[in-house]
């Protein structure tokens, strides 16, 4: 059985994101940047599907349960005029956890713990602050959301979820995801061969 293609957006943008905040696990609203750009992800996940022999009517929808996440799906679902709310929440698909960190700038985190802060640059993907998650866990469960698809599927969620879809899939190595920057108002196709970024 061939695998299944996940089309899959990040949230829009977030103040939190402008003011380069690690979220996390944080429920953070789209800022007016953010809309405008899940209307984007909207348009060109239309196209997209067009293109690829899909009506965006037949695709099942999943979203992180995350109000970032939910936010820019009703926009994208909007965007393609289909009812709005009619879409599935998993939260194997919610962001990498940053524990205490949650909140912070990478500065003030280096100023706040400088060793624990150097060791995790060589370790992102095995070590997580207090009270987080390694990228480690966070592949593991999207590898675990993967595994139960039958078929093509929306996936709107995050950056460090798409970094870990990336690995779970054999498409990246650690040490490339770990820092590979996710845009916000794109769609990535996970198919076949591997993923793609339309924008």
């Amino acid at each position: 059985m061939p695998r299944p293609t996940i089309y899959y957006i990040r949230h829009g943008e977030t103040e939190w994101n402008a003011l380069g905040r690690l979220q996390g696990t944080q429920d953070i609203p789209l800022n007016a940047r953010g809309r405008e750009q899940a209307v984007q992800a909207g348009t060109i996940l239309g196209e997209l599907v067009g293109r690829n022999g899909h009506a965006v009517t037949r695709l099942p929808y999943v979203a992180s349960p995350l109000i970032r996440a939910r936010a820019t799906m009703e926009l994208v679902r909007q965007t393609l005029k289909l009812p709005v709310a009619d879409y599935g929440l998993d939260m194997r698909l919610r962001e990498i956890g940053y524990g205490k960190w949650e909140g912070a700038t990478l500065p003030e985190m280096q100023a706040a713990d400088p060793v624990f802060y150097a060791k995790r640059l060589t370790e992102k993907w095995t070590l997580a602050p207090e009270g987080g998650e390694t990228y480690a866990d966070v592949e593991s469960r999207v590898r675990d959301w993967y595994d139960g698809l039958t078929g093509d599927i929306v996936a709107v969620a995050h950056g460090g979820t798409a970094r870990a879809l990336m690995v779970a899939l054999g498409f990246a190595t650690p040490s490339h995801a770990v820092d590979l920057p996710i845009q916000q108002g794109a769609v990535y196709v996970f198919g076949e061969n591997g993923f793609e970024k339309f924008s």
